[in-house]
């Protein structure tokens, strides 16, 4: 069972169906599995999913095959043992199990017919190999040293046009076992074969065996296919250049990104022609919004007879669909006011926070629980509910809450209500992201110049003086409509680093509270149905650090919600602002807390890190080229601190924001993990 439904896979050269695009442009074949990973699909989850009716549910008989070979000596033995994951797709794995029996002598290779034993255990009991053994006994051929079996998997992987063997990830291999199963594959079949790793263990023995390998990152790498987030939608496909692209973009577009850009307006779905991390911003908006979201490699060139077409688009596990809509298609389409509506919104989410404007003191960080998110927002409330833990091992900066009642004075005491009014009555404002775009920007800039009552501000000085000592700190914001059950908001609002000065704190509060109305937050809450006048802006001002690595992990795999034994790892080192804005791949890493692997899908190339500046802010700095991120015990470490925040928050998956300094690893932010399908 471990090693087939733990398998992982690989997707394929650029294929011919690639070109010449017309109506459909991909022909998909949906499986539930996370393609991030290359993972193989379960054999279990297959018998779970609805089976094909009709004529496709008619199996060809098959011609007589022994229940195993000793050896396959051709392709044609290969062919006639394989079981064929996604044919035609571009996650098409052809796959042969094998079993070798270490106590024969001497020891014998059983290459088993897969359609018909779809686990290695099946085969030794239905073959009267190992008639009576109990689970127990079987599972020891995974995990000690002294085991009767090898189970391995050996494919083709024709991205890289090689045949590959590998293990279960979770199989405790010794360098002896490796070497042995090395001998007895390459003796035994007719072409050249690499070992595959699943793991950071297996890539160690392998190093020490001497046996060269390819590891899964580097497949993964290879991939022209990543789907990020599963879905279906009906839209105009746009191909976004620059900027400007960016911002005239509409609700019923299909976006193809030339470059990820850090924030997005809502669209209908999203291909990018460049990599992400799971979560960056414009992934975690996508999900929140639970529109399709893929990397496709050379998209724009790909889908360029599509650019300006009404299509349906279908984001898949093992390949995407785009199918340009007839006239009569187009034609019953809904009024596009009624398809921004459907765009990205939210059961439940269009209502903020009802926020209490009763509370005007600064509230310390360790006064600070759940409670206070009608008071100082989510994400402060969170982190005060996260320090009240005591995790061991972890540390929380120490900080203080701004509440909404000082942004909701100073915004009174200003006429933001009217200022709004009359902007929203500008002509085009309703209908041109590009009109909108401008006139928030003007706002954002008078907001900044409004003066803020000088007993206010006198009070903010003399807390970050007396509570954190008038060093660095961080400022960021803690809406009433980010953190939210039902919508993330994440990305939307802006946070300004290391302020060093009480000048520079005041200026800094504004900035904050003027990103209400920064474009992506103005259209992400308009998608989801917030009212501008229901948002107000806490502030959460908290002791600046300069970590030595620090990203973000989510406590299940964002690939496969079937997954929640597995925690999603992204970093990079330095300040880790740049682990979301998805400009560049961080380490990404996945640890199963049931099979203890440590699967790379990604290690970070940077050659430069943002660190704290002396003078206030941040600055980049070179890096070391080619260390890893993330320790193997450090990423246990993280798993370990993710699990126990999900159970100070009633077992809720989190999007935890952390950092390591020294040995502690510092929380800096827990917010519910959201995703959407639809």
């Amino acid at each position: 069972m471990k090693n087939d439904s733990n398998r992982t896979r690989k997707l394929g050269t650029a294929p011919a169906w690639l070109s010449g695009l017309a109506l459909c442009v991909v022909a998909v074949a949906p499986t539930p599995v996370g393609a991030q990973l290359a993972r193989k699909p379960s054999y279990y989850q297959q018998q779970n999913q609805p089976q094909p009716e009709g004529p496709a549910a008619q199996l060809v008989p098959r011609p007589a095959v022994p229940a195993s070979m000793p050896a396959l000596r051709s392709q044609g033995d290969f062919d006639t043992l394989a079981r064929v994951y996604d044919a035609g797709t571009p996650m098409q794995l052809a796959h042969v199990l094998f079993a070798i029996d270490r106590q024969a002598k001497p020891a014998r290779m059983h290459y088993i017919d897969t359609p018909r034993f779809q686990l290695h255990v099946r085969f030794l009991r239905d073959t009267r190999l190992t008639p009576n053994t109990i689970k127990r006994e079987i599972d020891r051929n995974y995990l000690v040293p002294d085991r009767r079996f090898l189970f391995g998997t050996l494919s083709w992987q024709q991205n890289i046009g090689t045949f590959t063997y590998e293990f279960w990830e979770g199989d405790r291999l010794t360098v002896p076992l490796l070497r042995e199963a090395e001998a007895q594959v390459k003796a035994s079949f007719f072409a050249p074969v690499k070992f595959k790793t699943n793991s950071t263990l297996h890539e160690r023995i392998a190093k020490e065996a001497g046996i060269d390998f390819v590891s899964q990152e580097a497949l993964i790498r290879e991939q022209p296919y990543l789907p990020m987030n599963l879905g279906t939608a009906t839209g105009r496909v746009r191909i976004v250049n620059d900027a400007f692209g960016l911002n005239a973009l509409l609700p019923d577009d299909i976006a193809v990104l030339r470059e990820v850009p850090i924030n997005l307006p809502p669209v209908a779905g999203v291909l990018t022609e460049r990599p992400s991390t799971a979560l960056s911003h414009v992934n975690l908006l996508a999900k929140g919004w639970g529109i399709p979201n893929a990397y496709v490699r050379d998209a724009a060139t790909v889908l360029k007879a599509q650019a300006g077409q009404w299509v349906a688009l279908k984001v898949a596990a093992s390949g995407y669909q785009l199918r340009r809509l007839s006239p009569e298609e187009i034609a019953a389409l809904p009024p596009r006011a009624v398809r921004a509506a459907a765009t990205g919104a939210l059961p439940g989410s269009g209502k903020a926070a009802k926020p209490d404007l009763r509370e005007t003191r600064l509230l310390p960080l360790a006064s600070l629980r759940a409670r206070h998110s009608v008071q100082c927002g989510s994400k402060a409330a969170n982190l005060g509910a996260v320090l009240a833990a005591r995790i061991p091992s972890t540390t929380v900066p120490d900080g203080f809450c701004i509440p909404f009642a000082h942004y909701d004075r100073f915004m009174r005491s200003n006429g933001l209500a009217e200022r709004i009014a009359r902007m929203q009555q500008q002509p085009g404002f309703a209908g041109d992201p590009q009109v909108r775009q401008k006139a928030l920007a003007q706002l954002r800039d008078e907001i900044v110049q409004w003066p803020v009552d000088a007993a206010t501000a006198a009070a903010w000085r003399a807390a970050w003086q007396s509570q954190l000592g008038g060093g660095g700190v961080f400022v960021r914001s803690s809406s009433n409509s980010e953190d939210l059950p039902g919508f993330s908001g994440a990305g939307l609002y802006t946070t300004v680093p290391n302020v060093k000065t009480g000048d520079g704190l005041e200026l800094a509060v504004k900035k904050v509270w003027a990103s209400v109305f920064n474009p992506e937050a103005w259209e992400a809450r308009s998608a989801a149905g917030f009212g501008a006048e229901s948002v107000l802006m806490g502030v959460f001002v908290q002791t600046a650090i300069d970590s030595t690595n620090a990203g973000v992990m989510i406590t299940r795999d964002p690939f496969d919600a079937g997954h929640p034994h597995v925690t999603y790892i992204s970093a990079k080192r330095g300040i880790g602002i740049r682990v979301v804005e998805g400009k560049r791949v961080a380490e990404q890493v996945m640890y199963s807390s049931w099979s203890k692997a440590i699967q790379v899908l990604s290690r970070s190339a940077e050659e430069t890190a943002l660190q704290l500046d002396k003078d206030g802010g941040v600055k980049e700095v070179p890096v070391e080229v080619g260390r890893h991120v993330l320790t193997d015990e450090l990423v246990v470490r993280l798993a370990n601190v993710g699990a126990a925040v999900k159970r100070t928050f009633n077992a809720v998956d989190q999007d935890i924001e952390w950092a390591t300094v020294g040995d502690k690893i510092v929380l800096l932010q827990a917010r519910p993990y959201v995703e959407r399908r639809r």
